[in-house]
């Protein structure tokens, strides 16, 4: 049985220069056959989403590559890597790979 959909506040790894953790949401919605999982960034609100299959297994690591995605997110908005699409900064286009 897929977990509850709501808020679970596990401190994210080590990220950016600080070293510090930081608290991030996850929230389980099910689509179906499929579950989106949405990473929220407490302290900035900003938030990314994947989607996968539904099932116990598949949840872990759809979890773990929302947490990526977001720490990537975060650390392209602190000037960390280039914007996509955005010629001024040497973005060439959207998408991460996982």
């Amino acid at each position: 049985m897929p977990p509850e959909s709501g808020n679970r506040n596990p401190p994210a790894p080590p990220s950016g220069k600080s070293g510090g953790s930081r608290e991030v949401i996850f929230e389980f919605t099910p689509i179906g056959g499929s579950v989106k999982v949405t990473a929220v960034d407490v302290a900035t609100g900003i938030e990314v989403s994947v989607v996968g299959p539904a099932g116990p297994a598949s949840h872990r690591e759809l979890e773990r590559i929302a947490l990526l995605k977001l720490q990537q997110r975060l650390g392209r908005d602190s000037g960390g890597a280039p914007k996509p699409n955005d010629p001024s900064t040497g973005g060439t286009g959207g998408g991460i790979i996982v």
